[in-house]
């Protein structure tokens, strides 16, 4: 039985990574998806090996008006939304001080301001219900030196999440953040390089970097209705990152 039948998604950064293993679970689970980035032929190029289930939309999501003519696009094509993964990111490493204010920003606008913009957009195509998605990471969790921006962008999607869901419940709308580890994704290569493999070898529980697919099936639950009584909540997929404490070996 397909779990996402009837249902019309958006899915953000999904060009590739955890958006793109996203949108082929959603396809292959009944959904019609919108997929929205900003690497316009690469999202281009997922939405076509799709098929007639999806499309694709150049979305800036740190802009209101290209989020208001994504949602129309969504509905023009498939009908109103019941579902929003706003999995758009990016991420910068450096420590405080090296840290420029515009990248500071830039982060922001992205993660956190390209999340609260998202939910508020899709408010209008969910009369009746719906469940939004919102990724964070284990950095919204806890600390990790050289992610001052980062940080700060994932533990705003951790709150932003629950105020939604405590003001949305009533309208039938689910708000819940998932919070991925170390996933092996291009974003994640690029920033930190192979040395990362070595890191969940001898640190992770499951002594291996995620796959961006086990992300999309946590994401793929809290679209569904299985997780119909799941609301405010923080998913946790990270190997085991968060089991352990500084003192761990």
């Amino acid at each position: 039985m397909a779990r996402l039948n009837g249902k019309v998604a958006i899915i953000t950064g999904a060009a590739g990574g955890q958006g793109a293993a996203a949108a082929r679970r959603f396809v292959a689970e009944g959904a019609r998806v919108l997929l929205a980035d900003v690497a316009d032929e690469t999202g281009a190029a997922v939405a076509a090996e799709l098929g007639a289930a999806a499309r694709y939309r150049h979305l800036d999501v740190g802009t209101a008006a290209d989020w208001a003519a994504a949602v129309r696009v969504a509905e023009q094509e498939f009908g109103p939304v019941s579902v929003l993964v706003n999995n758009a990111g990016i991420l910068h490493l450096a420590p405080i001080a090296e840290t420029d204010p515009a990248d500071y920003e830039r982060v922001l606008r992205t993660n956190q301001l390209g999340t609260f913009l998202g939910m508020r957009a899709v408010l209008s195509s969910m009369p009746g219900g719906g469940s939004i998605v919102n990724v964070s990471s284990v950095e919204g969790l806890a600390g990790m030196p050289g992610t001052i921006a980062y940080s700060a962008s994932k533990f705003a999607i951790r709150g932003m999440t629950k105020v939604a869901a405590l003001e949305l419940g009533a309208r039938g709308i689910r708000v819940n953040s998932v919070h991925p580890g170390v996933i092996d994704t291009d974003m994640v290569r690029a920033a930190a390089g192979t040395a990362l493999h070595g890191f969940a070898k001898s640190r992770l529980a499951l002594g291996r970097l995620g796959r961006a697919e086990e992300i999309a099936e946590l994401v793929l639950f809290l679209a569904s209705d299985e997780s119909s009584y799941c609301t405010g909540a923080e998913f946790v997929a990270d190997g085991g990152a968060t089991a352990a404490h500084s003192l761990a070996p």
